[in-house]
């Protein structure tokens, strides 16, 4: 079989990550409630403030917490209570310690591929959360690179297949998010595996369009054997 390069994103991909996330959101949202706001616009003011933090501090879970306060205070306003902050970043602090919770079929299924062919671990976030997490999971010597960025577009994908020499053709892009895994490395000509996850981020939703490279789509993981 020929040898190709699997890029493979990390969170929701290898490991459960955004599950914890959605869990901390429900119960700020049941914090928030009672200061007269849906469910749904509490929701919505979150998703907002999110998009403004990350374009100023990037992805992670202190960005996430930022956001959280942030809601928080604009929400409930004369009605803010400092334990209620004070809980919030507890909870915050908890979410950044969570351990890695390897996804079904990853581990024995990376060891298949790394015989056959070249792995990059390519997922963005705060460097050096992300870095601890690839750490705690004990995946890293799968991979020949691990590659830490702050986002996933069209011209990130460019500067990695440039500097470790992909051959579009025989590059593949796999990963659980349209938006960021799917989209804009298709976008530039690399092959893509789809991943659905059922907790994927309200932000990373979007169609998957059609690029000019190929398209795979496999229920879980461990269907990658099928197509490497």
């Amino acid at each position: 079989m020929r040898r190709h390069t699997l890029m493979i994103d990390a969170d929701d991909t290898l490991w459960e990550n955004n599950v914890f996330f959605e869990k901390l959101i429900e119960d700020f949202i049941t914090l928030v409630e009672p200061c007269g706001y849906t469910r749904a616009y509490i929701r919505h003011i979150l998703n907002e403030t999110e998009r403004k933090n990350i374009r100023q501090y990037g992805y992670g879970v202190r960005s996430f917490g930022r956001s959280l306060e942030e809601t928080y205070l604009k929400l409930a306003d004369q009605m803010v209570r400092r334990e209620t902050l004070a809980q919030i970043h507890r909870r915050v602090l908890e979410l950044e310690r969570t351990p890695p919770k390897i996804l079904d079929g990853v581990p024995e299924t990376l060891a298949y591929l790394t015989e056959r062919h070249r792995l990059i671990l390519f997922t963005k976030g705060e460097p050096a959360e992300q870095a601890a997490k690839v750490e705690r999971s004990g995946l890293q010597g799968f991979f020949e690179f691990i590659e830490i960025v702050s986002e996933k577009d069209p011209e990130t994908y460019g500067t990695l297949v440039r500097k470790h020499k992909i051959v579009k053709a025989q590059g593949w892009m796999i990963g659980n998010s349209p938006r960021s895994d799917i989209n804009p490395a298709m976008q530039i000509g690399l092959n893509a595996v789809y991943i659905p996850h059922q907790h994927t981020w309200q932000l990373e939703h979007e169609p998957v369009m059609a690029g000019h490279g190929k398209l795979v789509i496999v229920p879980s993981f461990r269907e990658l054997r099928a197509h490497f």
